[in-house]
């Protein structure tokens, strides 16, 4: 059995970008998107912090926070041979409904993805917040070029963090 990561999230987060389940790069790190083709850090940084390359995680988790976006999976635990979502099987979601309780500033979730979205969906429905499902930051979905995928995580984000409580 694999198992996500704790939530990245503080009081000030509006924003919940939902992934599916770490992949096997991200596991060995401990790292939310660690596998160095995920264009997701690129996004971030590029969006956030004018194009500059991370100094390191904790910079990353920093610069997600100061803006109000938050990290966390679909799946607190599933089975999977390789990192692709296709190959999950025993999908066990974790526990959005606390969390929400939790930390209700979140709004808004942005899905990395059309699988986290079925995963989330099939356990909560909408969860009671604005969904936005955007185009996977995998390489594994290389079918939308890098400046598309930027775009729509811009206007996503913009949407989402300029969204009243």
């Amino acid at each position: 059995m694999l198992y996500s990561f704790p939530p990245l999230i503080n009081s000030k987060t509006r924003v919940l970008v939902v992934g599916s389940m770490p992949g096997a790069a991200s596991l060995k790190a401990q790292e939310y998107y660690a596998y160095k083709y995920n264009q997701f850090w690129r996004i971030i940084f590029d969006l956030f912090a004018g194009g500059r390359i991370p100094q390191n995680y904790e910079d990353k988790k920093q610069v997600l926070l100061a803006k109000g976006i938050g990290l966390w999976d679909a799946l607190a635990a599933c089975q999977r041979e390789g990192s692709l979502d296709g190959n999950i099987t025993e999908p066990t979601p974790n526990d959005f409904p606390t969390l929400f309780k939790k930390y209700p500033s979140v709004h808004t979730l942005l899905f990395n993805g059309q699988a986290a979205r079925n995963h989330f969906k099939r356990a909560f429905g909408d969860g009671g917040k604005i969904c936005v499902l955007l185009p996977s930051t995998s390489p594994a979905h290389a079918s939308r070029p890098y400046e598309e995928k930027k775009i729509l995580w811009k206007q996503s984000f913009l949407t989402a963090l300029n969204r009243s409580m």
